[in-house]
Protein backbone atom coordinates (compact mmCIF):
# COMPACT_ATOMS: atom_id res chain seq x y z
CA UNK A 1 0.00 0.00 0.00
CA UNK A 2 1.33 2.89 -1.18
CA UNK A 3 2.32 5.98 1.80
CA UNK A 4 0.38 8.82 1.77
CA UNK A 5 2.39 11.59 1.09
CA UNK A 6 2.78 14.40 3.81
CA UNK A 7 1.78 17.90 2.41
CA UNK A 8 4.35 20.51 2.71
CA UNK A 9 3.76 23.23 5.30
CA UNK A 10 5.20 26.48 3.46
CA UNK A 11 3.47 28.99 6.35
CA UNK A 12 5.88 27.18 9.41
CA UNK A 13 9.20 27.37 6.76
CA UNK A 14 11.56 30.10 7.96
CA UNK A 15 11.57 33.75 6.33
CA UNK A 16 15.22 34.89 5.82
CA UNK A 17 13.91 39.00 5.52
CA UNK A 18 13.72 39.59 9.37
CA UNK A 19 10.83 42.24 9.15
CA UNK A 20 7.81 41.26 11.89
CA UNK A 21 4.58 42.18 10.40
CA UNK A 22 2.35 43.63 12.74
CA UNK A 23 -1.70 42.53 11.53
CA UNK A 24 -1.82 39.62 8.86
CA UNK A 25 -5.48 37.88 8.59
CA UNK A 26 -8.43 38.00 6.69
CA UNK A 27 -10.87 40.68 6.11
CA UNK A 28 -14.60 41.13 4.77
CA UNK A 29 -16.21 38.12 5.98
CA UNK A 30 -19.74 37.96 5.36
CA UNK A 31 -21.10 36.27 9.10
CA UNK A 32 -24.13 35.61 11.12
CA UNK A 33 -24.35 37.19 14.37
CA UNK A 34 -26.04 37.37 17.53
CA UNK A 35 -25.69 41.13 19.17
CA UNK A 36 -26.97 42.00 22.33
CA UNK A 37 -30.90 43.81 22.11
CA UNK A 38 -32.21 46.27 24.84
CA UNK A 39 -35.88 45.46 24.08
CA UNK A 40 -35.69 42.08 22.61
CA UNK A 41 -32.58 40.62 24.14
CA UNK A 42 -30.69 39.58 21.48
CA UNK A 43 -30.97 40.53 17.63
CA UNK A 44 -29.33 38.29 14.60
CA UNK A 45 -27.93 40.02 12.15
CA UNK A 46 -25.20 39.68 9.08
CA UNK A 47 -21.88 41.17 9.94
CA UNK A 48 -18.59 41.98 8.35
CA UNK A 49 -15.61 40.67 9.87
CA UNK A 50 -11.67 41.36 10.03
CA UNK A 51 -9.23 39.54 12.22
CA UNK A 52 -5.51 39.68 12.44
CA UNK A 53 -2.64 38.26 14.17
CA UNK A 54 0.84 39.37 14.57
CA UNK A 55 3.99 37.59 12.96
CA UNK A 56 7.19 36.78 14.02
CA UNK A 57 9.67 38.05 11.28
CA UNK A 58 11.16 34.37 11.28
CA UNK A 59 7.68 32.96 10.26
CA UNK A 60 7.29 33.15 6.12
CA UNK A 61 3.19 33.00 6.97
CA UNK A 62 0.29 32.26 8.55
CA UNK A 63 -2.58 29.79 8.09
CA UNK A 64 -5.34 32.04 7.20
CA UNK A 65 -7.87 28.91 7.31
CA UNK A 66 -7.52 28.82 11.22
CA UNK A 67 -9.45 32.45 11.52
CA UNK A 68 -12.63 30.75 9.91
CA UNK A 69 -12.52 28.55 11.83
CA UNK A 70 -12.56 30.08 15.03
CA UNK A 71 -15.41 31.98 13.90
CA UNK A 72 -16.86 28.73 13.37
CA UNK A 73 -16.63 27.80 16.84
CA UNK A 74 -17.95 31.26 18.04
CA UNK A 75 -21.08 30.84 15.65
CA UNK A 76 -23.96 32.41 16.58
CA UNK A 77 -21.99 33.89 20.09
CA UNK A 78 -20.01 36.66 18.80
CA UNK A 79 -21.38 39.63 21.18
CA UNK A 80 -19.72 42.18 23.10
CA UNK A 81 -18.96 39.72 26.50
CA UNK A 82 -17.31 37.30 24.87
CA UNK A 83 -14.94 39.92 22.69
CA UNK A 84 -12.24 39.04 25.05
CA UNK A 85 -12.63 35.35 24.99
CA UNK A 86 -12.31 35.18 20.86
CA UNK A 87 -8.94 37.25 21.17
CA UNK A 88 -7.69 35.04 23.40
CA UNK A 89 -8.47 31.92 21.40
CA UNK A 90 -6.55 33.78 18.56
CA UNK A 91 -3.43 34.69 20.79
CA UNK A 92 -3.43 31.20 21.86
CA UNK A 93 -4.14 29.17 18.36
CA UNK A 94 -1.78 31.02 16.25
CA UNK A 95 0.48 31.70 19.40
CA UNK A 96 0.72 35.40 18.63
CA UNK A 97 1.62 38.24 21.25
CA UNK A 98 -1.36 40.01 19.59
CA UNK A 99 -4.90 39.36 18.37
CA UNK A 100 -7.33 41.84 16.66
CA UNK A 101 -11.14 41.34 15.85
CA UNK A 102 -13.09 43.66 13.72
CA UNK A 103 -16.92 42.91 13.31
CA UNK A 104 -19.15 45.51 11.57
CA UNK A 105 -23.13 44.97 11.15
CA UNK A 106 -26.43 46.67 10.38
CA UNK A 107 -28.35 47.27 13.93
CA UNK A 108 -32.23 47.51 14.22
CA UNK A 109 -34.46 49.61 16.11
CA UNK A 110 -37.98 49.35 16.03
CA UNK A 111 -39.41 53.56 15.72
CA UNK A 112 -42.53 55.03 16.46
CA UNK A 113 -43.52 58.11 14.55
CA UNK A 114 -44.21 60.97 16.34
CA UNK A 115 -47.73 61.42 16.01
CA UNK A 116 -49.32 58.54 14.23
CA UNK A 117 -47.28 56.61 15.81
CA UNK A 118 -46.53 54.08 12.65
CA UNK A 119 -43.91 51.78 13.32
CA UNK A 120 -41.10 51.21 10.97
CA UNK A 121 -37.45 49.63 11.21
CA UNK A 122 -34.55 51.84 11.33
CA UNK A 123 -31.32 51.18 10.47
CA UNK A 124 -27.99 52.03 12.20
CA UNK A 125 -24.36 50.74 11.52
CA UNK A 126 -22.32 49.40 14.46
CA UNK A 127 -18.63 48.64 14.68
CA UNK A 128 -16.98 46.94 17.11
CA UNK A 129 -13.15 46.92 17.60
CA UNK A 130 -10.99 45.01 19.73
CA UNK A 131 -7.15 44.10 20.37
CA UNK A 132 -5.48 41.73 22.54
CA UNK A 133 -1.29 42.27 23.54
CA UNK A 134 0.21 43.21 26.71
CA UNK A 135 -3.32 45.90 27.43
CA UNK A 136 -7.16 44.71 26.31
CA UNK A 137 -9.30 47.48 24.22
CA UNK A 138 -12.56 47.45 22.93
CA UNK A 139 -14.49 50.52 21.45
CA UNK A 140 -17.81 50.61 19.96
CA UNK A 141 -18.81 52.86 17.50
CA UNK A 142 -22.09 53.53 16.20
CA UNK A 143 -22.93 55.91 13.42
CA UNK A 144 -26.73 57.74 13.16
CA UNK A 145 -28.74 59.52 10.77
CA UNK A 146 -29.85 62.58 11.85
CA UNK A 147 -31.46 66.49 10.62
CA UNK A 148 -30.07 69.74 11.54
CA UNK A 149 -31.17 72.69 10.39
CA UNK A 150 -29.01 75.52 9.93
CA UNK A 151 -29.41 78.85 12.59
CA UNK A 152 -27.44 81.40 10.51
CA UNK A 153 -30.27 80.46 7.43
CA UNK A 154 -33.25 80.76 9.66
CA UNK A 155 -31.80 83.92 11.49
CA UNK A 156 -31.40 86.01 7.94
CA UNK A 157 -34.12 84.62 6.04
CA UNK A 158 -37.65 86.24 6.10
CA UNK A 159 -39.09 82.59 5.98
CA UNK A 160 -38.13 79.03 5.86
CA UNK A 161 -34.27 77.74 6.78
CA UNK A 162 -32.17 75.26 4.93
CA UNK A 163 -31.96 72.20 6.73
CA UNK A 164 -30.15 68.99 5.05
CA UNK A 165 -29.24 64.89 6.52
CA UNK A 166 -26.53 64.45 8.93
CA UNK A 167 -24.17 62.29 10.11
CA UNK A 168 -23.25 61.86 13.68
CA UNK A 169 -20.42 58.85 14.30
CA UNK A 170 -19.77 58.33 18.07
CA UNK A 171 -16.62 56.01 19.28
CA UNK A 172 -16.71 55.17 22.76
CA UNK A 173 -14.52 53.05 25.87
CA UNK A 174 -16.18 51.74 28.46
CA UNK A 175 -16.15 50.10 31.59
CA UNK A 176 -18.68 46.98 32.32
CA UNK A 177 -21.39 47.21 29.46
CA UNK A 178 -23.15 50.01 27.23
CA UNK A 179 -26.01 49.46 25.22
CA UNK A 180 -26.11 50.30 21.70
CA UNK A 181 -29.45 51.99 21.74
CA UNK A 182 -28.42 54.40 24.90
CA UNK A 183 -26.07 55.70 22.58
CA UNK A 184 -28.50 56.16 19.54
CA UNK A 185 -31.13 58.29 22.00
CA UNK A 186 -28.39 60.88 23.23
CA UNK A 187 -27.16 61.26 19.37
CA UNK A 188 -30.41 61.97 18.04
CA UNK A 189 -31.47 64.03 21.05
CA UNK A 190 -29.04 65.96 20.41
CA UNK A 191 -29.46 66.90 16.53
CA UNK A 192 -32.43 69.31 15.58
CA UNK A 193 -34.68 66.06 14.96
CA UNK A 194 -34.23 62.51 14.46
CA UNK A 195 -34.86 60.64 11.22
CA UNK A 196 -37.47 57.98 10.82
CA UNK A 197 -38.26 55.24 8.49
CA UNK A 198 -42.03 55.67 8.41
CA UNK A 199 -43.40 59.01 8.40
CA UNK A 200 -47.13 60.33 7.58
CA UNK A 201 -48.17 63.77 7.25
CA UNK A 202 -49.25 64.77 10.63
CA UNK A 203 -45.46 63.33 11.71
CA UNK A 204 -43.85 65.31 8.39
CA UNK A 205 -45.28 68.28 9.78
CA UNK A 206 -44.03 67.48 13.29
CA UNK A 207 -40.72 66.84 12.55
CA UNK A 208 -40.55 69.83 10.00
CA UNK A 209 -41.78 72.22 13.14
CA UNK A 210 -38.75 70.31 15.35
CA UNK A 211 -36.24 71.18 13.69
CA UNK A 212 -37.36 74.77 12.76
CA UNK A 213 -37.39 75.28 16.53
CA UNK A 214 -34.37 73.41 17.73
CA UNK A 215 -31.87 74.88 14.71
CA UNK A 216 -27.96 73.46 14.92
CA UNK A 217 -24.88 73.68 13.41
CA UNK A 218 -22.45 70.90 13.55
CA UNK A 219 -20.43 72.06 15.96
CA UNK A 220 -23.42 72.36 18.52
CA UNK A 221 -24.20 68.54 17.38
CA UNK A 222 -20.82 67.62 18.51
CA UNK A 223 -21.03 69.67 21.60
CA UNK A 224 -24.41 68.41 22.75
CA UNK A 225 -23.00 64.72 22.12
CA UNK A 226 -20.32 64.92 24.17
CA UNK A 227 -22.55 66.68 27.04
CA UNK A 228 -24.62 63.59 26.96
CA UNK A 229 -21.96 60.92 27.01
CA UNK A 230 -19.87 62.56 29.43
CA UNK A 231 -22.87 62.47 31.91
CA UNK A 232 -22.67 58.21 30.93
CA UNK A 233 -20.22 56.60 34.02
CA UNK A 234 -19.30 54.36 32.27
CA UNK A 235 -18.00 55.83 29.45
CA UNK A 236 -13.95 56.27 29.40
CA UNK A 237 -13.51 57.61 26.42
CA UNK A 238 -15.01 58.76 23.56
CA UNK A 239 -14.71 60.17 19.88
CA UNK A 240 -17.61 62.08 17.85
CA UNK A 241 -17.84 63.24 14.61
CA UNK A 242 -20.56 65.12 12.51
CA UNK A 243 -20.94 65.49 9.08
CA UNK A 244 -23.87 67.60 7.27
CA UNK A 245 -24.33 67.13 3.61
CA UNK A 246 -25.28 70.79 3.09
CA UNK A 247 -28.30 71.40 0.87
CA UNK A 248 -27.31 74.70 -0.93
CA UNK A 249 -23.81 73.80 -0.83
CA UNK A 250 -21.52 71.72 -2.65
CA UNK A 251 -19.57 70.79 0.21
CA UNK A 252 -20.38 68.85 3.85
CA UNK A 253 -19.69 70.69 7.13
CA UNK A 254 -17.94 68.47 9.52
CA UNK A 255 -16.78 68.97 13.22
CA UNK A 256 -15.22 66.59 15.48
CA UNK A 257 -14.65 66.29 19.08
CA UNK A 258 -12.33 63.50 21.03
CA UNK A 259 -11.90 63.02 24.92
CA UNK A 260 -8.63 63.86 26.20
CA UNK A 261 -7.82 60.18 27.97
CA UNK A 262 -9.43 57.11 29.19
CA UNK A 263 -8.34 53.99 31.73
CA UNK A 264 -9.67 50.46 31.56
Amino acid sequence: MEEKRKLRDIQCEPDFRRIDIDKVGVKDIRYPVVVLDKKNKTQHTIASVNMYVDLPHHFKGTHMSRFIEILNEYRGEITVRNFPEILERMKKRFNATTAHLEVEFPYFIEKSAPVSKAKGLMEYRCRYTGSLGEERDFVLEVTVPVTTLCPCSKEISSYGAHNQRGIVRVAVRFRGFVWIEDIIRRVERSASSPVYSLLKRVDEKYVTEKAYNNPMFVEDVVREVALRLRKMKRITWFRVEAENMESIHNHSAYAFIESKAYTL
